[in-house]
């Protein structure tokens, strides 16, 4: 078979094995919603790939023997059929997993047995990852990445059997494999269950790379929709053709690219923190900024909501910091970026970037759009998220709600009346501005972008005017996309909140993005959601 046409017979195999729209991990009774293999053991259930052991259990720390491991490659592989004598002396011909070794013995996945294939033997780290290299040549995948990674930095790299290593270092480069929280990688330990289940749903991503959306499940309407838009108006003989200048996407922050609510939004937590927490301002804080500050504290413990908050946090951030200059108040930002993240392990706050929605930036990037962020959080805070982030994107594209910047000598005269100065410093005047939410955000398309963009992205009704504002009356085609936020395993997601948002989508036309359904990961492997 044609390398081309066995990665698309492979791929048409995932198409199959994608999670059910419904999926749900409640059925396992030793699975908690906060483990780290939660999803990853909710994906091969979903997939067929793996089945519990019986009374409602998975038993994650159960381990695999060769014949369950080269079963599950074999389901993943679409349940071949192969006309080849089975060279192993303990594999009778009428066990339930000998079509599956006369499988791997004919696609060469499991040549590092020979002769007996001890099928009840539990499976050890290194031979696993050795199975799963042989997989992704098999399937026709770029095993290359593993010539180049450096794997000695591990505690225990010289204890990887004679042979395995190439197979270890294409897992580690391919991030299909991890050390644990010691520096070692475990490669002569028996692989558990819920090691499995993880190192299946990354084989899976590996083997797409070099699809720019490969985070995402084949299932994925939304990315098809994105692809399909994208070569429509790239292609210079289609109607939908829109030159180069014309292509500007939108998108929204929290919710949209960035991790919305831990256990609130970034900008609110920083104020939080200024005003209650840091001993250099605490003291210092106005009543009113304390009032607001501690209205935070209550909503990040009961959920409670007070009206106008959304402005009285603007007003309060825009003092809190007042008479910082720019880069003082940017070195703050990144101070707190380094906080860890409440309900995650593995993550710090300035960490949670939706990662599959990175790529649909640098994708829509690679194909002549200039993207921007129109965010309701503090533009200077926007831009202090994305400093030395992997978005990509220069201040000059980052929109958000505003605040006065002076001279630091220009006091009280107004901007008409002061020239700047040598040696003037910008600092933050103390006074907000706008709130950039809603109909806002369609008025500062309008002043900053100067025309009418042709995707947007949100999550939120706060994005609904921006949605509309895109796709009525468009001279060109146009899509609106809006994130659900429907994983509550990776992601303090809420089910009820995604459902109003799906019943929006479905009324105003716009494209919806299953967080659960459609991404493969969200903040990467070694992330873990822990619970509010």
């Amino acid at each position: 078979m044609k390398r081309s046409a066995k990665i698309l017979c492979i791929i048409l195999c995932l198409v199959m094995l994608v999670p059910a729209a419904d999926a749900a991990n409640d059925g396992y009774t030793d699975v908690p919603d906060g483990a780290w293999y939660a999803w990853d053991v909710n994906y091969v259930t979903e997939t067929g790939l793996m089945n519990g052991v019986g009374g409602s259990r998975f038993e994650p720390a159960g381990t695999l023997t060769r014949a369950q491991l080269v079963t599950i490659l074999w389901r993943l592989a679409g349940e071949p059929v192969v006309n080849y004598i089975l060279p192993y002396d303990d594999v009778k011909q009428d066990e339930w997993y000998s079509e599956a070794v006369r499988w791997a013995a004919a696609e060469k996945i499991a040549d590092l047995f020979s002769g007996s294939f001890e099928p009840e033997k539990s499976i050890e780290r290194d031979e696993a990852a050795y199975l799963l290299w042989n997989y992704a040549k098999h399937a026709g995948a770029d095993v290359s990445i593993g010539e180049n990674t450096n794997i000695l930095s591990y505690n225990d790299a010289f204890d990887i059997s004679e042979g395995l290593a190439p197979a270890i270092q294409w897992a580690c480069g391919a991030g299909v494999m991890n050390g644990d929280g010691n520096g070692d990688l475990r490669p002569n330990s028996s692989l558990t269950r819920a090691e499995c289940a993880a190192l299946l749903g990354r084989t899976v991503t590996a083997l797409r790379t070099g699809d720019p959306l490969s985070l995402w499940t084949d299932s994925a309407e939304a990315a098809k929709a994105l692809k399909e838009y994208v070569e429509a108006i790239t292609d210079e003989t289609s109607e939908d053709f829109i030159p180069e200048v014309d292509r500007v996407a939108v998108f929204d922050l929290d919710g949209t690219l960035f991790c919305e609510t831990d256990p609130n939004y970034f900008d609110y937590t920083l104020l939080k923190y200024r005003v209650l927490e840091d001993p250099e301002y605490k003291d210092k804080a106005s009543d009113f900024e304390r009032e607001v500050a501690n209205k935070i504290k209550t909503q990040n413990e009961t959920g409670a909501s007070f009206s106008g908050l959304e402005v009285d946090h603007g007003r309060a951030v825009a003092s809190a910091f007042a008479g910082m200059t720019v880069e003082e108040f940017n070195a703050y930002i990144q101070e707190f970026k380094k906080q860890s993240m409440p309900s995650y392990t593995g993550m710090k706050r300035g960490e949670g970037w939706y990662k599959p929605m990175l790529q649909v930036v640098d994708y829509l990037k690679s194909n002549g759009f200039t993207v921007y962020v129109v965010s309701g959080t503090d533009r200077l805070i926007v831009r202090g998220i994305a400093d030395h982030s992997p978005l990509g994107l220069p201040n000059r594209q980052i929109i958000g709600s505003d605040e006065t910047i002076v001279s630091s000598n220009q006091g009280g005269t107004d901007g008409l009346s002061y020239v700047f100065k040598d040696g003037n410093e910008l600092i933050l005047g103390g006074d907000f501005l706008i709130k950039n939410l809603k109909m806002n955000k369609v008025s500062v398309i309008m002043q900053e972008i100067g025309q009418q963009p042709v995707l947007s992205f949100g999550n939120s009704t706060g994005d609904s005017s921006m949605a509309e504002y895109v796709t009525y009356a468009n001279k060109y085609r146009s899509l609106a996309f809006m994130l659900c936020c429907d994983d509550t395993l990776r992601e303090n997601g809420n089910e009820a909140k995604a459902q109003k948002m799906k019943d929006l989508c479905e009324e105003f036309d716009w494209v919806p993005v299953s967080m659960k359904d459609d991404w493969m990961t969200i903040y990467g492997s070694g992330v873990t959601y822990t619970g509010k």
